[in-house]
Protein backbone atom coordinates (compact mmCIF):
# COMPACT_ATOMS: atom_id res chain seq x y z
CA UNK A 1 0.00 0.00 0.00
CA UNK A 2 1.39 3.42 -1.30
CA UNK A 3 0.72 7.07 0.51
CA UNK A 4 0.05 9.55 -1.97
CA UNK A 5 -0.82 13.08 -1.21
CA UNK A 6 -3.42 15.59 -2.76
CA UNK A 7 -1.93 19.18 -3.25
CA UNK A 8 -4.48 20.54 -0.74
CA UNK A 9 -3.03 17.95 1.76
CA UNK A 10 0.33 19.50 1.51
CA UNK A 11 -1.00 22.74 1.42
CA UNK A 12 -2.73 21.57 5.23
CA UNK A 13 0.19 20.22 6.23
CA UNK A 14 2.83 23.49 5.92
CA UNK A 15 0.03 25.59 7.00
CA UNK A 16 -0.27 23.51 10.42
CA UNK A 17 3.48 23.48 10.67
CA UNK A 18 3.85 27.11 9.71
CA UNK A 19 1.23 27.83 12.51
CA UNK A 20 2.24 25.72 15.27
CA UNK A 21 5.47 26.92 14.68
CA UNK A 22 5.34 30.17 15.30
CA UNK A 23 4.32 29.88 18.25
CA UNK A 24 6.82 26.53 19.51
CA UNK A 25 9.19 25.12 16.50
CA UNK A 26 9.93 21.95 19.20
CA UNK A 27 5.89 21.10 19.14
CA UNK A 28 5.70 21.54 14.86
CA UNK A 29 8.13 19.16 14.87
CA UNK A 30 6.66 16.62 17.41
CA UNK A 31 3.23 17.35 16.01
CA UNK A 32 4.61 16.33 12.25
CA UNK A 33 6.40 13.42 13.61
CA UNK A 34 2.81 12.32 14.98
CA UNK A 35 0.92 13.03 11.84
CA UNK A 36 3.41 11.32 9.51
CA UNK A 37 3.71 8.43 11.80
CA UNK A 38 -0.21 7.98 11.94
CA UNK A 39 -0.84 8.43 8.22
CA UNK A 40 2.09 5.53 7.70
CA UNK A 41 -0.24 3.15 9.66
CA UNK A 42 -2.46 3.30 6.80
CA UNK A 43 0.07 1.25 4.80
CA UNK A 44 -0.99 -1.89 7.18
CA UNK A 45 -4.29 -0.69 8.30
CA UNK A 46 -5.85 1.23 5.42
CA UNK A 47 -9.36 0.68 7.56
CA UNK A 48 -8.22 2.52 10.54
CA UNK A 49 -9.93 5.68 10.28
CA UNK A 50 -13.67 5.66 10.15
CA UNK A 51 -16.15 6.19 7.46
CA UNK A 52 -17.23 9.67 6.58
CA UNK A 53 -21.14 8.85 6.77
CA UNK A 54 -21.83 12.13 4.07
CA UNK A 55 -19.04 11.17 1.42
CA UNK A 56 -20.26 10.09 -1.81
CA UNK A 57 -18.72 6.36 -1.31
CA UNK A 58 -18.23 6.18 2.82
CA UNK A 59 -16.22 2.83 2.10
CA UNK A 60 -13.77 4.33 0.83
CA UNK A 61 -13.41 8.09 2.56
CA UNK A 62 -12.23 7.99 6.22
CA UNK A 63 -11.34 10.44 8.64
CA UNK A 64 -8.17 9.41 11.10
CA UNK A 65 -7.60 11.12 14.39
CA UNK A 66 -4.64 11.62 15.33
CA UNK A 67 -4.53 13.49 18.43
CA UNK A 68 -6.55 16.82 17.67
CA UNK A 69 -5.92 16.90 13.83
CA UNK A 70 -8.38 15.09 11.10
CA UNK A 71 -6.84 13.26 8.07
CA UNK A 72 -9.37 12.52 5.67
CA UNK A 73 -8.17 9.88 2.91
CA UNK A 74 -9.00 8.03 0.17
CA UNK A 75 -8.46 4.64 0.44
CA UNK A 76 -7.97 2.58 -3.35
CA UNK A 77 -7.05 -0.65 -3.89
CA UNK A 78 -3.21 -0.24 -4.45
CA UNK A 79 -2.72 3.18 -2.50
CA UNK A 80 -4.35 5.62 0.22
CA UNK A 81 -4.69 8.87 -1.19
CA UNK A 82 -4.62 11.84 2.00
CA UNK A 83 -6.88 14.46 0.59
CA UNK A 84 -7.11 16.94 3.95
CA UNK A 85 -5.68 17.58 6.90
CA UNK A 86 -6.74 20.06 9.96
CA UNK A 87 -6.84 20.23 13.69
CA UNK A 88 -10.28 19.74 15.41
CA UNK A 89 -10.69 23.56 16.50
CA UNK A 90 -10.80 24.11 12.60
CA UNK A 91 -14.11 24.03 11.19
CA UNK A 92 -14.02 22.10 7.75
CA UNK A 93 -16.34 24.02 6.01
CA UNK A 94 -13.19 26.89 5.88
CA UNK A 95 -10.77 24.57 3.93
Amino acid sequence: MRIKYALEAIHDLERLRAFVEFKNPHAARRIAAELLDGIENLTSFPELGLPVRRAPDPNVIRDLFVGNYTVRYLRQEESIIVLRVWHGKEAEKDL
